[in-house]
């Protein structure tokens, strides 16, 4: 497998997260007690299409024509607002996208820095690893739903491009390649290969993934907390056709406080619309 990226690389993004702007606003983020989980039916805001992080405004130098008319602007993303702007295809960067539209480069891409996080674990080996960023974020925030009372476990972390081979073939041979889409993702295509996301459970086994975690305390308090420690729930309810997966109430990926914070505070649900690149309802 192909090498991840340089610890120089790895050590720039935990420098701007520890001494940056993100500190600043995860200070200013009180976490609210779980509550009753009410379903949003509302149907999916239109993704924007641009896959630029900045607006691109090219006017005509050469044109004669007086009343040409001016090009037309390409949608802001609203994550350009943030001062801090970051890759959304580099596997190393937290606001890296993937989807089925945009697959890992390279393909079996491998985290420079996995380490297993202080947290409460559900399973062992290469599951129980996250990107060291990642790590430290998800301590904080299982000790900080603890102190609320509210019980977490880390259900399934890293997962190697060889592993997801696996589970996805595994996936197709019982239902299909059609159903297995909508429930795993092609090798290449997984968050789990990138360390930037992890899958949480209670500890109980109480609706582990099934739609009724949602009503789980775990899955409450991640949804309404997350963002204060960097975390969205990746593939929200009734975004299946932005996201291209239905709601995963255990899913989280870490994209920075100030992102996660930002996205919550503009009631933006997926990162495809945050960050400004196309919907993926299917594999290109």
């Amino acid at each position: 497998m192909a090498g991840g990226p340089s610890g120089t690389s790895r050590r720039s993004f935990a420098r701007f997260l520890a001494a940056g702007a993100g500190l600043t606003v995860l200070a200013a983020c009180t976490p609210e007690a779980p509550a009753a989980v009410t379903a949003s039916s509302s149907s999916p805001a239109p993704a924007v299409t641009s896959e630029s992080p900045t607006a691109v405004a090219v006017p005509s130098v050469g044109s004669t024509t007086a009343a040409a008319e001016p090009p037309p602007q390409a949608p802001v993303p609203p994550s350009a607002a943030l001062p801090r702007q970051f890759s959304l295809t580099d596997p190393a960067s937290p606001w890296l996208v993937v989807n089925k539209h945009r697959p890992l480069a390279p393909a079996d891409y491998v985290p420079a820095d996995l380490v297993q996080p202080n947290v409460r674990l559900a399973v062992s080996g290469e599951a129980a690893l996250l990107n060291s960023t990642t790590a430290a974020a998800a301590e904080a925030m299982f000790a900080t739903a603890a102190q609320d009372g509210v019980s977490m476990t880390l259900a399934s972390g890293y997962r190697s491009y060889g592993t997801q081979v696996a589970t996805y073939n595994g996936y197709v041979a019982a239902r299909g390649q059609s159903d297995a889409d909508t429930a795993s993702a092609r090798p290449g295509y997984s968050e789990h290969q990138t360390g930037w996301s992890f899958d949480i459970g209670d500890g109980g086994g109480a609706c582990g993934f099934q739609p009724c975690f949602a009503d789980q305390p775990a899955a409450v308090w991640a949804k309404e907390n997350g963002h204060c420690f960097g975390f969205v729930v990746r593939y929200p309810w009734m975004f299946h056709p932005i996201t291209g997966y239905y709601y995963e109430p255990w899913h989280l990926r870490f994209i920075g406080v100030e992102a996660a914070t930002d996205m919550a505070t503009r009631g933006i649900s997926t990162v495809e619309e945050y960050f400004g690149v196309g919907a993926a309802p299917g594999y290109a």
